[in-house]
């Protein structure tokens, strides 16, 4: 896990921490976005997931609550890391035991961090994330595959 980890910190800072994130629809059809994610411990567990926010009335929302499990692809040039794994939503519509509304509030502030955001009033960031009605989503890796420069075809873990 680790090694693939390391991937993601290494691919996903080279390139603003955007990845392509996959999901199903209701029809089994992949839905996929571009979304800012980051490596971030779990608020309640302390495992190390891959998280990012969503708006809580969304289809990526409304997907992951149907199924949740996700796929997401960091890239820097031809490399590329991917990270399957469940998925755990936090926000105001998605209760995560263990988690108070200010361990929510630190929870989304941790994502956007560790995704490269920065906000001249976070204050302000914590308004906006309580309006929108915004969710934590926790991916927590069980596969990785990759193609580095160079070799073949890898799976890890």
């Amino acid at each position: 896990m680790a090694e693939g980890l390391e991937l993601v910190r290494e691919y996903g800072s080279a390139d603003n921490w955007l990845a392509v994130l996959v999901t199903l629809r209701e029809s089994g059809e992949p839905a996929t976005s571009v979304v800012n994610s980051g490596i971030v411990r779990h608020p309640v567990t302390g495992a190390d997931v891959v998280a990012f926010v969503a708006r809580g009335n969304t289809a990526k929302t409304r997907y992951l609550r149907r199924r949740p499990h996700a796929t997401l692809v960091f890239r820097a040039g031809w490399e590329w890391v991917s990270v399957d794994g469940e998925v755990e939503l936090a926000g105001p519509d998605d209760r995560l035991d263990g988690l108070d509304a200010d361990g929510l509030t630190k929870l989304l502030r941790d994502i956007y961090l560790a995704a490269g955001g920065q906000h001249e009033d976070l204050d302000e960031y914590d308004r906006a994330m309580a309006r929108e009605r915004r969710t934590a989503v926790l991916v927590s890796p069980r596969r990785f595959r990759t193609n580095p420069t160079g070799t073949e075809h890898q799976e890890h873990g």
